[in-house]
């Protein structure tokens, strides 16, 4: 299954800065794929945090916006 806007919502935004949330009933891997999130490129930037609720986890990750946008786990 692919990304789905009506699963993503923002949690609280300041200063350029977005906490994100996303719950969807696919896998953690399938989540944090890279380009998984990038039909909204223009609205996610580098340094915003989003916490996923996957069908198999839930976790905080950090966003990276490059060629694609990407997800890691918090340093």
């Amino acid at each position: 299954m692919a990304f789905q806007n009506k699963n993503l919502s923002v949690i609280a935004y300041a200063n350029g800065f977005t906490l994100w949330h996303y719950a969807a009933n696919e896998t953690m891997a399938t989540i944090t794929a890279s380009g998984y999130f990038d039909s909204v490129k223009t609205l996610m930037n580098t340094g915003d945090i989003v916490i996923i609720n996957a069908s198999d986890n839930t976790s905080i990750k950090k966003i990276t916006v490059g060629a694609n946008i990407t997800v890691a786990a918090l340093a």
